[in-house]
């Protein structure tokens, strides 16, 4: 009778697995098919027991809508930008879209750790999958918003560098907000302090991007106003959310705009300019992005092992 041991001498030790080692977002992909049930679920329990379901997620977006839009628009008289109406929407949008992931993403490990405790899971399963929720909550505001610009004349304007910005944007926001997702994660399952940092964040973003307001009256008010270093303005511009936010602007608000310059609704108030750089500022906030993105994954492997522990 052969040993069955003699067998796995002739097996190389690299061909097999350390049990517990994590291979970072490698395993997500080797993974799949857990993260589409992952995802599946949070799908799908989110309007568990709900009387308006899916209505939700047009809810609340139109609620930040009005209000914005009565305050901003009527009684601050902001609506001075054409056709803000659909400016302030595409915006709110994106900034929709990045809230959720990285909010979702920062609790997700505490939110499962039933698992965690019991069970090895590649952990960044689950930040990927609230990203992923997000983007699929994120669709029904897009389909509203493309369907108002579509009556706007949208089509008429709209070209193949307007289509590739609107990707472009929601790969940002998410890459983004998965970074910030997987590195506040990591640190709030032993410091739960960082769910309060991140409203704060997320308190701020609606405010340090161009959607209630447009990038011309930051420039007016840094450079020209307050005479600050020209610079300051390059550090607003770089942040991914206000390239994302602008993104939409492109690809949305401007071919929908369009159609009212040319029909002179807005006579002196024409579409206002890109900001300075703006198809190299794509490419510097994608890089940061996935800088963040990658500074996230490291600070996450590195305090993935104590997970069961501290939860």
């Amino acid at each position: 009778m052969t040993d069955t041991r003699d067998l796995f001498i002739t097996v190389p030790r690299s061909d097999f697995d350390t049990p517990g080692k994590s291979h970072g977002l490698i395993d997500v992909v080797r993974w799949r098919y857990l993260l589409r049930l992952l995802v599946r679920t949070g799908v799908t329990t989110r309007y568990r027991n709900s009387v308006l379901g899916w209505l939700w997620s047009y809810v609340r977006p139109a609620a930040q809508f009005l209000v914005f839009w009565i305050v901003l628009g009527i009684f601050m008289d902001l609506d001075r930008v054409p056709n803000y109406a659909v400016y302030l929407f595409s915006g709110i949008v994106v900034i929709n879209l990045f809230s959720e992931g990285f909010k979702n993403a920062t609790t997700s490990i505490v939110g499962n750790a039933a698992l965690v405790r019991k069970v090895f899971l590649p952990r960044q399963l689950f930040a990927v999958s609230a990203v992923l929720v997000s983007l699929v909550h994120f669709l029904p505001q897009v389909g509203l918003l493309l369907f108002v610009c579509l009556l706007m004349g949208w089509a008429a304007h709209i070209t193949v560098l307007g289509a590739l910005a609107a990707l472009a944007g929601i790969a940002i926001v998410m890459v983004f907000s998965l970074g910030l997702g997987l590195l506040f994660g990591a640190v709030n399952v032993r410091f739960r302090d960082a769910e309060n940092i991140v409203e704060l964040f997320l308190l701020l973003a609606t405010w340090a991007s161009p959607v209630l307001y447009s990038w011309t009256m930051v420039q007016a008010a840094i450079v020209d106003k307050l005479q600050w270093p020209h610079w300051l303005l390059e550090v607003y511009l770089l942040n991914p959310i206000t390239q994302g936010v602008q993104l939409f602007h492109y690809a949305f608000w401007r071919p929908a705009t369009q159609e009212l310059v040319n029909a002179s609704k807005y006579i002196g108030d024409p579409l206002m300019p890109l900001s300075p750089n703006f198809g190299i500022n794509t490419l510097w906030t994608a890089l940061i992005a996935v800088a963040t993105l990658l500074l996230g994954q490291m600070a996450f492997r590195r305090l993935e092992g104590k997970f069961a522990q501290d939860l």
